[in-house]
């Protein structure tokens, strides 16, 4: 665990927010939203007056009440692929070199699945992946707090059938994961690799990387946009794209496991499984 990580764990006396510290847990008074209300060098000051704990064993996403929401078309390698499965693909051209980012609601906190739970694939989408990216914590003022792996699961053929099929290709039971913990930004400095692994059957179906060199835009630049006309008095979660994106061949299963590594960050890993009901009357876990 680095240096630093916050977790939210589960004991049997309620959640807990631990810090690392010294080779040892340190509870943290309050949750992340008291944490992330606060100013900065204030938040840091408490997280250095945690107290020594027995965490438990359980491991919580690392959300309260933060909302969490995505930039998209980052990276390069994203635009061409979003362009290759579009019936508009002018469209993320122009929001790749535009002043103004692609950036949209993911997930609010009761929906954000932790570490080792599965995430989802839609019974009414042919063409799954996930997307592994480096996640972005603000507080409520809007200043870089932390950094934390995300996998932003997404339809490809849905939003690639009509751009207006984002919320539905992004935004649904099961389809963002963070975790396992929260590293601050003043204990990592990046660039950030970033590796994404799917096994199948025990073997590898798919492996890539990146790195968050790559990506066009900064966190400052992204907070920004996300603060211009929205509040966040709990803090916010920012996931900032992704640079990995599978061969069109390619397409998650149910039983396949998703590995998302970031370097320095953590290691957030998670099985897949299908949700909803199709119109086809096809009800989650029927045969693709």
């Amino acid at each position: 665990m680095p240096q630093g990580a916050i977790r939210h764990v589960l004991t049997a006396d309620g959640d807990r927010w631990v810090v690392r510290r010294d080779g040892e847990d340190r509870l943290i008074e309050g949750g992340l939203a008291d944490l992330l209300a606060l100013p900065l060098d204030e938040a840091r000051a408490r997280l250095d007056a945690a107290t020594p704990t027995d965490a438990g064993t359980g491991v919580a996403a690392p959300v309260d009440l933060q909302e969490v929401w995505a930039a998209g078309v980052t990276y390069e390698r994203s635009r061409d692929e979003r362009m290759a499965e579009s019936t508009e693909a002018s469209i993320y051209d122009r929001v790749y070199v535009a002043e103004r980012p692609e950036v949209f609601f993911k997930a609010p906190a009761g929906r954000v699945v932790a570490p080792g739970e599965p995430v989802g694939i839609r019974v009414d989408s042919d063409w799954d992946v996930p997307e592994p990216e480096l996640g972005l914590v603000f507080t409520s003022r809007g200043e870089l707090f932390g950094y934390v792996p995300g996998n932003d699961m997404s339809s490809r053929s849905i939003e690639g059938d009509n751009p207006l099929y984002l919320p539905q290709a992004k935004v649904y039971e099961a389809a963002c994961a963070l975790g396992p913990a929260i590293v601050p930004a003043w204990e990592v400095e990046g660039p950030f690799d970033i590796r994404l692994e799917i096994e199948r059957d025990g073997a590898t179906a798919f492996e890539g990387t990146t790195s968050t060199s790559t990506i066009t835009r900064t966190a400052e630049d992204l907070g920004a946009w996300l603060f211009a006309a929205m509040p966040f008095p709990a803090g916010a979660v920012l996931l900032t794209g992704t640079g990995i994106v599978p061969p069109e061949s390619f397409t998650l299963a149910a039983g396949d496991v998703v590995r998302v590594t970031i370097d320095r960050v953590g290691v957030l890993e998670n099985p897949v499984r299908e949700v909803g009901t199709d119109l086809r009357g096809r009800a989650a876990g029927g045969a693709r």
